[in-house]
């Protein structure tokens, strides 16, 4: 488990009690000495004891932590990660364990997850890998409101699975899309930290849980506070009393224990944004209505005159339809008369519902534009960069052969069925379908076909705006006399004059002023069109041109505007307003003119007009689709219409409002101001279910966007999912879901740091596209997608899956070029030959240089040499190989062809054991490849490098076997080739260690391959060379050395811990014990002696148990201190086990260990019954120098018991064993060792006589030697 610091970026322990017996939480609390308590305010809550899912359940280590009573809120949540089939909603525990591995992985390596967690707002706390669980915190309630606003659209998930799937997880699973992670949280302690965070701050947002009264501290009168009503709640600072506030007229009290729910956090932190003059007004609804959000036709309930022309009248009992929507919290709806047709607005409070009246889920109005998404001509841009990555090499640079070199990257030495047998069926398939394709290649032609642009263009209509196809432009020039003649307005009071709405109008009414430019010209500044304009106006008043006079008064009113002329501008809006004598029409006028209008009152704080004026506009933004934005001030106004919503709690308005406000921030190109307003318009899209009925892609697209601009690329990537893998996804949502994939790669911390170009996230959405294309007439798309989509396989090793795809490729009858044709041909004989299935390769190679002999070029005709040698050569096929690779090297013109061509021939010829020729051959393929200045082959060249230093290693030259393996690794540097510089350290790590020893530079090379490892997050091998870089320095012996291979020990044992390699996790406990014994830090060596045999305890293997505890006795054996421990591990634990599994090798080294221990203590007694042990084994196993060894220990036990005739009798027996003749100097001084020995006894133990007696043997037996030994001659002296 790993524990982050308060402020999430500080390793400190696991935080839990050392526990020996259990290796998960006492490896990381052995690791971070020092840093085993936790900070005090890192408590951990939850709020429950129980969830509501099945998979939720809180981890034993975490439930004592949770909250303990309702004053008390948590200070954490966790989020519990499952592996799911996402079709079932079950667990996979297969696919549950890899994920507890990555997550272990993530215990000592966090800087991934902080990258994630700083998009999703929230601060990490532990990793919890068994549990599948991660601990965070948050510190304001805007980081809960963006982490919930994430978990809400399903992000959370998508997120995680970016950071802990790895590359190849993507591909093996493109068959089964529905594995995927979810996250679950317990949104019960989410909402009590909610809480608990909103306590701290001077104020927040809630409503009344019932009907309550408090004191005003104006006029200390008794007021009701309404339940579900929203009001300001100030938490008490230092008495009990809470201050309130109310939202209708603002008047403040007291209440000293409230019943209250605080708002949900996006209408929290709306509500705090909104300004203090928008927000104090009422909310409630202003009828009873009994429907929220209205669609159908009412009844008039009282007769009413309209008071103006934008007012419908009708009589009592009139049949008034509704004009979109009808809100009931809001005053206004335009209605539409169902006998006159005129259309007008209408008081809510003046109708009912009549029988066709009914609640409307649907908050899209018929006919709307409901795209959130700037297209940006992305669709054709993805495709061209589909192309660029799909497109390959392979018809113009020779393969070089890597099949049978250790260590190649993206090859695999797996064995695959390939079959030389001619009459193979796939064979006979494959060379039918070759035979069909090649006969149906034609010569380079263009397919007519219509561009993505021009299909949009047909999808949605002529857009071209006014400015660019308009007819009727009118001259301002006020130095002309006749300007102002009553002749020279005509033309403009005419085209002004109008009652309805006119698509060339659309220019007046924007917010942009694009009037200016589209409808007037000749005037030198604004005075002096306001002027012209308003001449205009006199003229239209006189001539009774109603309609032209309010539309120029709306100009001026605009000009004024824009100049801060508020005053001036109010009057022309009014003066509009009040001028038409009929029905307006033009319903976009006069929703432009109240806007404007509204807008001026709101600067000018007149509040009794301008909440008067808002309601009217929400009238009509209910009401009309598609209206044209006339203002900038236009959000301030959606704003009071979304306060209001929010306060009515009406969720439907709410959405509207939330799309109107999303589509305007978007036009206006304020995307991040759109931002929450698009997610809180999918949560609620969500709610009333109308994911089923229209298609989300616009809304997540739009989100996916924004959060690419705010570099948010785990988002961004999770929003394209939706968006492009939804069920009702196009062709086009695929496309730009691999655009965004493809943009944010480099972005995200796992694949960036790794230089991931094409990451294998868009395979999903290639293998979607490719859906699409499967019945177009244009083949070309499905060509493309399906080479990408083999690629993908390729780079990641999955050669089948690659076969398949490129079938698909070839299994279309129309090329636009033959050497298109060619390149995938060659593309799929190459995908055989790393497959393995040479003779497919060969059919392919062959049938080709038949076919296309005379089309070919010679470049290609090399290109098909080359890989047919290659193919040749692991098909045994060695003087065919031959040849191809000559003719290869005949047919090239370019240097690096030659170069690879040259080395290809150098392989063979070492294949076959030719090793002079494959030297010369290697040789000037590195001349060639010096000679090239593109770096675009020195991976080629790299790998020659190494095959000729090893080739010089195996022949014993070993200073040329090292200099071309430095050369190596420094071209591998230069280039920044991750993975040669992995390959040429690996080599001559090697070569220091084994080959040329030299620790030093072993070291040196191990390290820098230990940094590059890190760098790919391959953590099986980071831990690998973490232990021998420990055995290196543990092999020089100095006290300084042994702390390194103890820091580097202890960095290998937090690897295996977190991937659950218990026994390297239990090698290395014992060797970071056996270094504490030998720096004598004796406090701590039983401590990681005795978990690293619980850690192989824990593994359940009887065997690697018994090899463990021998170790462990050997640490103290073999020291010079504590030696008597030895006997603990030996007899008590590890020869019992040994008896048991019947390892009688085991039994003897141990019986042989313990017999030398015994002695040493002087427990001959004990050290006995080891002895016979020992020779008992040693007589069954027939081995004659373990028996002489057993008769030998045996009789220096009886010896040291004063038990001389035994002692006698087993050293006889031992010298009887020993060979004759004598073939070492060493047995000759053993012989004269034994005898002494017992001499000795005779001597002075037993009688002289028999001394005398073995004396003449020994004298006779030296009389024999070959040699004169002093130290025997010493011997008989004495």
């Amino acid at each position: 488990m790993m524990v982050l610091s308060d402020n999430a970026d500080a390793l400190v322990g696991n935080g839990g009690q050392m526990d020996v017996g259990n290796m998960s939480s006492t490896g990381k609390t052995l690791l971070t000495t020092g840093h085993q308590q936790e900070p005090a305010d890192m408590a951990i809550g939850t709020g429950t004891d129980e969830m509501d899912s099945d998979h939720l359940q809180e981890p034993k280590a975490l439930m004592a932590a949770s909250a303990a009573s309702e004053d008390t809120f948590p200070t954490a949540i966790f989020m519990k990660l499952v592996m799911v089939r996402r079709k079932s909603g079950h667990p996979d525990e297969g696919l549950q364990e890899v994920l507890r591995g990555k997550l272990r992985i993530l215990e000592n390596d966090s800087g991934e997850v902080m990258a994630l967690f700083s998009e999703l707002s929230v601060r990490l706390l532990s990793v919890h890998s068994d549990e599948g669980v991660i601990m965070v915190t948050f510190k304001t309630f805007e980081e809960i409101w963006k982490f919930y606003t994430y978990y809400d659209l399903g992000f959370l998930g998508h997120c995680m699975e970016n950071l802990l799937l790895d590359q190849v997880f993507w591909l093996s699973h493109l068959d089964d899309e529905d594995v995927g992670i979810e996250v679950l949280i317990n949104e019960e302690a989410l909402h009590l930290m909610y809480r608990g965070i909103l306590m701290q701050e001077e104020s927040f947002f809630a409503k009344c849980t019932e009907n309550q009264v408090f004191e005003s501290m104006s006029s200390g009168c008794e007021l009701l506070l309404d339940q579900g009503h929203i009001h300001i709640f100030e938490p008490p600072s230092s008495g009990s009393e809470w201050t309130v506030q109310s939202l209708a007229d603002g008047s403040r009290g007291s209440i000293s224990k409230p019943a209250l729910e605080p708002v949900i956090p996006f209408h929290q932190w709306f509500l705090k944004s909104c300004p203090e003059n928008i927000l104090m007004s009422t909310g409630e609804m202003v009828c009873e209505f009994p429907f929220q959000f209205a669609v159908g036709s009412c009844l008039a309930v009282v007769e009413y005159e309209g008071c103006g022309p934008d007012e419908l009248s009708f009589e009592r009992g009139d049949c008034v339809e509704i004009v979109g929507f009808l809100v009931s919290c809001f005053e206004w709806f335009v209605g539409k008369h169902a006998e006159t047709g005129r259309v007008g607005l209408v008081k809510t409070s003046l109708v009912k519902p009549s029988e066709s009246v009914n609640e409307s889920s649907e908050f899209f109005l018929k006919g709307e534009d409901r795209s959130l998404f700037k297209d940006q001509c992305i669709e054709e841009e993805t495709f061209h960069l589909i192309k660029k990555i799909s497109q390959t090499d392979i018809g113009a640079v020779y393969k070089l052969d890597k099949l049978d070199i250790p260590d190649s990257p993206h090859i695999s030495r797996q064995s695959s069925a390939s079959s030389s047998n001619e009459s193979d069926p796939m064979r006979k398939e494959l060379q039918s379908k070759i035979s069909v394709f090649l006969s149906g290649v034609k010569e380079p032609h263009v397919t007519p076909s219509v561009t993505q642009s021009e299909e949009r263009q047909a999808e949605h209509g002529d857009s071209q705006p006014f400015s660019e196809r308009r007819d009727s432009c009118f001259p301002v020039d006020s130095e002309d006399e006749n300007n102002h003649s009553p002749d020279s307005f005509q033309s403009l009071l005419e085209f002004l004059n109008c009652s309805e709405y006119k698509q060339e109008f659309k220019d007046l009414y924007d917010f942009s002023l694009l009037f200016l430019h589209s409808m007037f010209q000749g005037f030198a500044d604004d005075e002096e069109l306001v002027s012209y304009l308003g001449l205009a106006r006199e003229m239209a008043r006189k001539k009774k041109s109603h309609w032209a006079q309010t539309r120029i008064c709306f100009l001026l009113g605009k000009l004024c505007a824009k100049k801060y002329k508020f005053s001036q501008a109010r009057v022309y809006f009014e003066e509009a307003l009040s001028v038409a004598k009929e029905q307006f029409m033009d319903i976009f006028l006069l929703k432009a003119i109240y806007t404007n209008l509204g807008a001026i009152y709101l600067k000018q704080k007149n509040k009794d007009k301008y909440l008067t004026t808002f309601e009217r506009i929400a009238a009509f933004l209910m009401g009309i689709p598609n209206y044209i934005c006339s203002t900038e001030q236009e959000p301030e106004i959606l704003k009071y219409i979304l306060k209001k919503a929010v306060l009515a709690q009406n969720k439907v308005a709410e959405a509207r409002t939330c799309f109107l406000l999303a589509r305007l921030y978007t036009r206006l190109n304020q995307s991040q101001r759109a931002l929450p307003f698009i997610e809180r318009l999918q949560i609620l899209a969500k709610e009333f279910s109308l994911i089923s009925k229209e298609k989300p892609s616009d809304c997540y697209l739009a989100l996916g966007q924004v959060y690419s601009e705010k570099y948010l690329p785990h988002l961004s990537v999770s929003s394209i999912k939706h968006a492009s893998l939804h069920s009702s996804a196009t062709f086009m949502d695929c496309l730009r879901g691999i655009g965004f994939v493809i943009e944010n790669t480099p972005r995200l911390y796992s694949l960036g740091k790794c230089g991931i170009s094409v990451p294998t996230q868009v395979a999903p959405y290639l293998r979607r596209a490719l859906s699409f294309t499967v019945d177009r007439e244009d083949q070309q798309p499905c060509q493309t997608l399906s080479l990408c989509l083999s690629q993908l396989h390729q780079r990641h090793s999955m050669f089948d899956k690659a076969i398949r795809y490129m079938h698909a490729v070839i299994d279309k009858k129309s090329w636009p070029v033959s050497s298109e044709a060619v390149n995938a041909l060659i593309y799929l004989a190459w995908l055989y030959i790393l497959n393995n299935q040479h003779h497919f390769a060969l059919d392919i190679l062959t049938s080709m240089l038949v076919s296309f002999s005379e089309t070919c070029t010679d470049l290609q005709k090399g290109v098909v040499y080359n890989m047919s040698g290659i193919a040749l050569k692991y098909s045994s096929d060695i003087k065919q190989a031959a040849e191809s690779y000559q003719k290869a090297m005949h047919t090239c013109e370019f240097k690096h062809n030659q170069a690879i061509a040259q080395a290809n021939f150098g392989f063979l010829c070492l294949h076959t054991g030719t090793r002079d020729l494959a030297e010369l051959s290697l040789v000037k393929a590195v001349e060639l490849f010096s000679e090239l200045e593109d770096v675009t082959h020195e991976v080629n060249f790299i790998t020659v490098l190494l095959e000729l230093g090893q080739y010089y290693v195996s022949r014993m030259q070993l200073e040329k076997g090292r200099i071309y393996y430095e050369w190596a690794f420094l071209m591998a540097i230069k280039a920044n080739l991750t993975d040669c510089q992995l390959q040429a350290t690996r080599q001559l790590s090697h070569f220091y260690n084994t080959v040329y020893p030299n620790q030093a530079q072993c070291i040196i090379y191990n390290e820098y391959q230990l940094s590059l490892v890190r760098k790919a997050g391959d953590k099986n091998q980071e831990g690998e060379i973490l232990e021998t870089i420990s055995q290196l320095y543990f092999s020089l012996g100095t006290e300084r050395a042994y702390r390194s291979a103890l820091e580097y020990t202890k960095r290998s044992l937090g690897i295996f811990i977190d991937l659950k390699k218990k026994e390297k996790e239990a090698y290395a406990w014992l060797q970071a014990g056996k270094i504490y014994h030998i720096l004598q830090q004796n406090e701590l060596v039983d401590l990681y002696i005795q978990v690293a045999q619980d850690c192989g305890v824990s593994t359940g293997d009887m065997y690697f148990n018994l090899e463990l505890l021998e170790l462990a006795g050997d640490v103290f054996f073999n020291g010079s201190l504590d030696r008597d421990k030895a006997i603990l591990f030996y007899r008590d634990r590890a020869l019992p086990i040994a008896m048991k599994t019947g390892n009688v090798r085991a039994q003897l080294r141990l019986s042989n260990k313990l017999v030398e221990l015994l002695m040493q203590m002087k427990l001959y007694g004990d050290a006995v019954e080891h002895a016979q042990a020992a020779l008992a084994i040693s007589i069954s196993l027939g081995e004659q120098l373990n028996e002489r060894v057993a008769f030998h220990r045996l009789a220096a036990v009886y010896h040291c018991l004063r038990q001389y005739e035994l002692a006698e009798h087993y050293y006889l027996k031992a010298l009887s064993l020993c060979s004759s003749p004598l073939q070492f100097d060493e047995e000759t001084l053993y012989y004269v060792k034994v005898y002494q020995t017992l001499g000795d006894m005779i001597f002075y133990d037993l009688k002289v006589k028999d001394f005398l007696i073995l004396l003449s043997i020994i004298q006779i037996f030296i009389m024999q030697l070959p040699i004169n030994i002093p130290f025997i001659q010493c011997c008989l002296s004495e």
